[in-house]
């Protein structure tokens, strides 16, 4: 907080230098264990709905605004709908030596005048679930957007959602408050809680990611010798 000598009242402290961001790039994101590509219906939708459909109980969807879905068409129109927004932007989550999509993830609410992006509609399929990838794949996505110049980074869930919020604090965000009644969805109420991570977080989150997904943390099993938590 900064006093200014003409103002009677505390003002935020100023941005020297700071632009607002363009909108986040769209190009492939290539990782270790993952790669992060625009999403391409007609490329990814079958092996998307084929992955999801590996899941016993359609539970994953539960708090989604969408979904499940009963037949692989409806599916597939539901995807080509997103495909063709810009906000959010929806990119495939794919294995990187088979190419085949696991995963989906997009940004959202994007605001280049305040440097401001989120990360939602996350859908990982069993495959994809408690891997590597998942985890990689969230990194990649923050790294794109604080590279690319924003400074706020946000995370949102339905509060009762305790699987994301783990996951949200698991990756560096910091827990910011709920917003009650936010939102109806699927005909029920929706509180909604916040995380974030800002440009001033983002290089202890870094390292402690890049730390985790690198070979060395894991043994000749697959087993993390230390957790990301």
């Amino acid at each position: 907080m900064v006093q200014h000598t003409l103002l009677p009242l505390p003002i935020g402290a100023p941005l020297p230098g700071w632009n607002p961001p363009p909108p986040p790039a769209t190009t492939t994101m290539r990782g270790r264990y993952c790669t992060v590509e625009r999403l391409n219906p007609a490329k990814h939708g079958r092996e998307l709905f084929n992955a999801d459909s590996l899941e016993p109980s359609d539970v994953s969807w539960t708090y989604l605004s969408y979904g499940p879905f009963s037949s692989e068409e409806s599916y597939l129109s539901w995807l080509q709908s997103q495909s063709e927004k810009a906000d959010p932007l929806f990119f495939s989550i794919l294995e990187p030596i088979s190419g085949r999509a696991i995963g989906l993830a997009s940004y959202l609410r994007i605001e280049p005048s305040h440097g401001s992006i989120e990360v939602g509609h996350l859908k990982f399929s069993p495959v994809m679930q408690r891997t590597c990838a998942a985890t990689e794949a969230m990194y990649l996505m923050m790294a794109r957007a604080f590279e690319g110049g924003y400074r706020r980074y946000e995370w949102k869930c339905d509060a009762l959602n305790a699987g994301s919020r783990a996951a949200a604090q698991r990756l560096g965000f910091s827990y910011e408050g709920t917003f009650r009644q936010a939102t109806v969805y699927k005909g029920r109420n929706r509180d909604t809680a916040w995380f974030s991570v800002i440009d001033k977080d983002w290089p202890a989150v870094k390292g402690a990611l890049e730390q985790w997904l690198s070979p060395t943390n894991f043994d000749g099993h697959g087993g993390q010798k230390v957790a990301l938590s």
